[in-house]
């Protein structure tokens, strides 16, 4: 049992020499020890502060980039439905040049038709006057072969004549 119960003078310097070190620790190393880990701590808190104001610099970047990408899509769309009226409109605007050129071109057309007609009729009128002054001429030529026919064609013509 000796072994396992110390003496009294081992006791006692065991206990000195751990309040000397104590002493010596306390003089020396704690200050220091306890410096390190409570600027450790600070190091850590501004760490999680500055990592809690990153995430919410992130948060207000995303809703800003979430906001900036409605404003474009806002955007996009008033140009594609800008871009669709003006498409509208130049196609109107298309369609009524051509409609009217094309009636410019039915009323050229159709005035064309009426002076070639007024022309084919002017020529088949004058082919008929043409073509009566010949039969007229041939009957009166066959008629006018004898002069009592002639002076009795001319008193028939006088009497028709009244003198006023």
């Amino acid at each position: 049992m000796d072994l396992v119960t110390p003496s009294i003078g081992l006791v006692f310097w065991t206990t000195l020499c751990f309040a000397i070190l104590l002493f010596i620790l306390g003089k020396f190393a704690w200050k220091p020890i306890l410096a390190a880990i409570s600027e450790r701590e600070k190091s850590i808190e501004s760490a999680l502060s500055m990592a809690e104001a990153a995430k919410e610099e992130m948060a207000r970047l995303t809703s800003e980039n979430d906001e900036l990408l409605k404003q474009a899509r806002i955007e996009r769309d008033n140009i594609l439905r800008e871009a669709k009226k003006v498409k509208d409109q130049i196609i109107g605007e298309a369609k009524d040049a051509a409609n009217a050129e094309a009636g410019r071109m039915i009323e050229r057309a159709r005035i064309e038709i009426e002076n070639q007609k007024a022309i084919a009729m002017a020529d088949v009128k004058n082919q008929v006057a043409t073509l009566s002054i010949d039969i007229a001429e041939k009957i009166l030529r066959k008629q006018f072969e004898d002069q009592k026919k002639q002076d009795q064609l001319v008193s028939d013509l006088l009497k028709e004549v009244k003198l006023k």
